[in-house]
């Protein structure tokens, strides 16, 4: 059985990504991938499953689980905690998946030290204009917690669009436009990978 190499994907909040994670997810036949469920010590929003969405845990059991070893990446967001176990990623490559991690720049950067050699996709936004336009859109957060996320997000932008950080970028302008790209890039990486007819 090969073990196919993971995917990391990274972008800003905002730009698309779970939509375009979720559509690739139900292209392929065969449910080629597997995702990595992250941990996060944030509450469950609305109709999140534990174990599915995230594995939602506490800060101290975090902490001592980082402590031990046991990410290969994790990362303080706004004050909680976000992580991928090496368990949650080789359950995923033991199942002969290819394994979908959706991680920030921090979480990129941790993993690039790690043992884990996964393709790299950063997911940027036609601009930050139509970012915050976005975001705005949901009014689901304060000014303060808007200015947060949208310093982030630039910053997050500059490291995705230096050269040699990722191993190809997706300009999120159109869904549609944007996806088609992805799936023939998918299928350039894993000639295995066969559309749903």
């Amino acid at each position: 059985m090969s073990c196919y190499k993971p995917v990391v994907f990274c972008g800003p909040s905002g730009v698309g990504k779970g939509t375009l994670i979720a559509k690739l997810m139900q292209h392929f036949a065969n449910e080629p991938f597997g995702f990595s469920v992250s941990h996060t010590t944030r509450q469950p929003r609305e109709g999140e499953i534990d174990g599915v969405h995230y594995n939602f845990t506490t800060v101290e059991q975090m902490k001592q689980e980082i402590a031990e070893g046991k990410f290969i990446e994790y990362a303080e967001v706004h004050g909680r905690y976000y992580g991928t176990s090496i368990a949650a990623v080789d359950a995923v490559q033991k199942s002969g998946k290819i394994c979908v991690l959706d991680i920030d720049v921090q979480g990129v950067q941790s993993v690039k030290q790690s043992s884990l050699e996964p393709l790299y996709l950063f997911i940027a936004p036609p601009s930050m204009a139509a970012l915050e336009e976005r975001l705005r859109g949901r009014g689901t957060e304060t000014e303060e917690q808007m200015q947060i996320r949208l310093g982030n997000a630039a910053q997050e932008l500059a490291y995705g669009q230096e050269a040699g950080n990722f191993d190809k970028i997706f300009v999120n302008n159109d869904l549609e436009t944007c996806f088609a790209e992805m799936v023939q890039a998918f299928q350039e990486w894993y000639p295995h990978l066969k559309p749903i007819v």
